[in-house]
């Protein structure tokens, strides 16, 4: 009686344990932006994410016929299906022209009422030109997903010399689990307008920081009835799709390259993340310290972005 009693007594508690330890979250990155070099900062946040976690991630990037990471294909990410059974996705891609082969995952993913976080260029994720069926991906998509389409900025200035932009925490938004442990900083992104004038974020965004523009074309030009020197720079929302499900949503329009430098920005971005998740944010935030040296190359179109770099194992 006794051995049978520690054999089922063994049983249940093999099966209590099982019951309690869920598996890993898979995170999807989705890199292709041939401006800001996510194919560098979002790997960053990747080991993170999988060193202080344990999450399964994966990246997914542009490459081109040999096989390397090329920012400047448009028309091909490759691993994309692994969205198919990823818990969230995360988006940097900027006007992305890929086959339906391909585009078809990412938004059956944002249908799936799975939480799904945006960086900067993913206001304009897509770009099909005289595509009357693709059209509504250029703008109305990332404006009902994310909550704002590509308008305008104020303006690069020496991309990469000094920040072009002061972000401050929002009113009465300091206690809001994102930004524990996040702290106002410069950001060398030069200032998105998302709202004021003809134009106003989507749905129930909530906006958790603004960024004021320390130097702005639009100012210069006497725009600033339209396009106003201060505007959100991150925030949250849901979107719900297809499966009725109401996604979690969290998007910043920074992401330049140098951003990532501060801490503040990558603690933005990972508990951006762990609360899109439902994941519990420690005190303080996130820890961000990367777990290899972050030097990305500066921001820049053409062949700015390192060469001969293939997918890397993380």
């Amino acid at each position: 009686m006794r051995t049978l009693l520690i054999v089922v007594l063994g049983l249940f508690l093999a099966g209590t344990g099982t019951a309690q330890t869920p598996s890993a979250p898979h995170i999807v990155f989705v890199t292709g932006d041939e401006e800001y070099r996510s194919e560098e900062s979002m790997p960053m946040l990747a080991r993170i994410l999988k060193r202080d976690y344990g999450f399964e991630v994966s990246i997914c990037y542009a490459l081109n016929e040999e096989g390397f990471i090329d920012p400047n294909v448009l028309d091909n990410i490759e691993g994309l299906e692994q969205l198919e059974d990823a818990d969230m996705m995360v988006l940097f891609t900027r006007f992305r022209a890929l086959p339906d082969s391909q585009a078809h995952y990412i938004l059956k993913f944002a249908e799936s009422g799975k939480p799904m976080v945006g960086f900067r260029t993913t206001t304009h994720a897509f770009l099909y030109k005289d595509d009357a069926e693709r059209e509504h991906l250029n703008n109305d998509w990332p404006t009902r997903v994310f909550g704002q389409q590509w308008i305008t900025h104020h303006g690069h200035f020496d991309d990469g010399e000094a920040p072009l932009t002061r972000v401050e925490i929002a009113e009465q938004m300091q206690s809001h689990p994102i930004l524990s442990g996040v702290t106002g900083f410069g950001a060398y992104s030069w200032l998105y307008h998302v709202d004021g004038g003809d134009w106003k974020l989507h749905g129930n965004s909530e906006v958790l920081l603004n960024g004021t523009a320390l130097l702005s074309n639009h100012a210069n030009a006497g725009r600033l009835d339209q396009f106003p020197l201060t505007n959100p720079v991150a925030w949250t929302k849901t979107y719900t799709g297809a499966s009725g499900v109401p996604a979690k949503v969290f998007f910043t329009t920074l992401g330049h390259p140098y951003d990532f430098k501060d801490e503040s920005m990558r603690k933005l971005a990972l508990n951006g993340i762990l609360w899109a998740l439902d994941h519990e944010i420690p005190d303080g935030g996130a820890n961000a310290e990367p777990v290899l040296p972050y030097e990305p190359n500066n921001s820049g179109f053409g062949d700015k972005f390192k060469p001969n770099m293939r997918p890397a194992e993380l």
